[in-house]
């Protein structure tokens, strides 16, 4: 079953899946027009999803945070909640303050995040769906608030969450926002600035503390950071576009290609142009 919501003067737009036969997404293709942040809930057994093409088990009873760029398929069958909103319904940017998770459940990990789901939250989880799609249901004036306070306060679980799974006890908030601003500002300069200084200056931090600041994190370092999401997108354009290596290296702020290809075989292990060819050949069998 799928619950729409759409604002046709602000183009806002929160939609939910219940128990779809098959859910998918591909950025570089259909729903390239479609910008939607999805929240995945497994109810069901553990599965085999991909994302960007690479295999993760989805377990039973955990959530799955999408970001807009990631394409990704769920299997036919599954018993999968997915809830999916724009920008124009709710800026997690704008209203950061309200959820906190900015830099953490979105533009935070290089990898999807898996949160698990404790009894008392699965518990919430499920009156909340409930309400949910009675709000889908009455159609009235006040729907579109009633829907994004809702949201506001699914995005809040998982983040509280996430939390007590990823972040340690020895990390301060204070300190968590820093490493949150840090991955917001790789996310939106990861083309162009590829120093840990810049985001260091950006932030009235030394590179040495925002590295003291991950060790407590255990996410990487800093440089680690910046270089993982390059990689990933330069995945990204091989595996879902025709552009070049070279076309690939300056897009992504590289001014040799030799040296953007030297830098993509020393993470992956291939060469782009051998990495693009391996993918093709999997996808083909």
């Amino acid at each position: 079953m799928i619950y729409n919501f759409y604002n046709k003067q602000t183009e806002a737009a929160c939609r939910l899946l219940v128990n779809e036969e098959k859910f998918d997404r591909v950025f570089y293709g259909k729903d390239r027009k479609d910008k939607f942040l999805t929240l995945a809930w497994n109810q069901g057994s553990d599965i085999l999803i991909t994302i960007d093409k690479i295999s993760y088990v989805f377990k039973s009873g955990t959530i799955l945070c999408l970001m807009v760029n990631q394409s990704f398929e769920f299997p036919e069958n599954s018993d999968i909640i997915v809830w999916q909103f724009n920008k124009d319904f709710y800026c997690i940017e704008s209203h950061d303050s309200e959820v906190g998770c900015v830099g953490f459940l979105f533009y935070g990990l290089s990898q999807s995040m898996f949160v698990s789901v404790e009894d008392k939250v699965r518990d919430k989880l499920t009156l909340l769906l409930r309400i949910f799609i009675e709000e889908f249901q009455d159609i009235d004036d006040i729907q579109e608030d009633m829907l994004r306070m809702l949201l506001k306060r699914l995005i809040i679980l998982i983040t509280r969450s996430a939390k007590k799974q990823f972040v340690a006890d020895q990390l301060p908030e204070q300190k968590l926002n820093i490493i949150r601003q840090f991955n917001l500002l790789v996310e939106k300069n990861y083309k162009s600035e590829h120093s840990v200084k810049f985001y260091a200056d950006q932030l009235n931090k030394s590179p040495k503390t925002l590295s003291n600041f991950f060790n407590l994190y255990n996410n990487g370092t800093p440089s680690e950071i910046i270089q993982q999401r390059i990689i990933l997108e330069a995945k990204r354009l091989l595996l879902y576009t025709n552009k070049s290596a070279k076309e690939i290296a300056y897009e992504l702020g590289f001014e040799e290609v030799a040296y953007f290809s030297s830098f993509f075989k020393r993470s992956t292990g291939a060469s782009p142009v051998l990495f693009k060819k391996q993918s093709s050949d999997i996808s083909t069998l």
